[in-house]
């Protein structure tokens, strides 16, 4: 579903962020990037989305290639890939129901199709008592929950997630992840960039490790450290 191929990315001061990466994730599978800060991972995830292109090499989503894309195309590749931030990105001023709304209604759905898949989200994760609160009124592991709502609520085949248990203390960390484990079983190729060793050592997946803009590993069911 998804090939990197001999990608590399040189900021403008010189700094070599990825340096021929290839890489090949199958649709459905569930894919853990591993590496210390300045490794690479974020850069690879964003550039999944076109946050930000390669210097050179290419990126294939369903064999299209993402540098053949007219800038008006971008806009639907990002419609079939949700994104989950680490530090959420939700409206501060908008309910929950709203944040995760937000998107559907850039897509111009329907308010009954809207109500619908919302409420099925926010069902999945377990927030439907708290559509009407507000982004200040929960906690940390609850605003995590909606950014994985909204990021879904569209039933997008790919989900990017970029430390998505960064700031959160262990147990709401197990619950993220084994949620997000759960939209994986709903057939969402999955892949998250994580520091978390003892998630990517108890829930086991594939590992890719990334150190100095290149992948050293490559392993199913691996370790964070093998």
């Amino acid at each position: 579903m998804i090939r990197v191929k001999n990608v590399r990315k040189v900021y403008p001061n010189g700094f070599v962020a990825l340096d021929g990466i290839d890489l090949h994730i199958s649709r459905n599978e569930f894919v853990y990037l591993v590496g210390q800060s300045g490794a690479g991972k974020s850069t690879l995830l964003n550039m999944l989305y076109k946050a930000e292109t390669p210097t050179s090499g290419d990126i294939y989503i369903d064999n299209i290639s993402l540098s053949g894309l007219a800038p008006k195309q971008v806009p639907y590749l990002r419609r079939s890939i949700g994104v989950i931030f680490q530090d959420y990105k939700l409206l501060p001023r908008r309910t929950v129901y709203e944040n995760v709304a937000f998107a559907l209604r850039v897509m111009h759905f329907s308010r009954f199709r809207i109500r619908r898949q919302v409420a099925q989200v926010l069902e999945l994760v377990g927030l439907q008592q708290k559509m009407h609160n507000y982004p200040s009124e929960l906690s940390g592991g609850e605003q995590q929950r909606i950014c994985i709502a909204r990021a879904i609520v569209n039933n997008p085949p790919v989900l990017l997630a970029d430390e998505p248990t960064g700031s959160l203390d262990p147990d709401t960390s197990w619950e993220i992840m084994q949620l997000l484990s759960k939209i994986n079983a709903r057939q969402t190729t999955v892949i998250v960039a994580t520091h978390n060793k003892a998630i990517v050592d108890d829930i086991r997946k594939r590992v890719v490790a990334v150190e100095n803009g290149r992948i050293i590993r490559d392993e199913q069911l691996g370790l964070y450290n093998p």
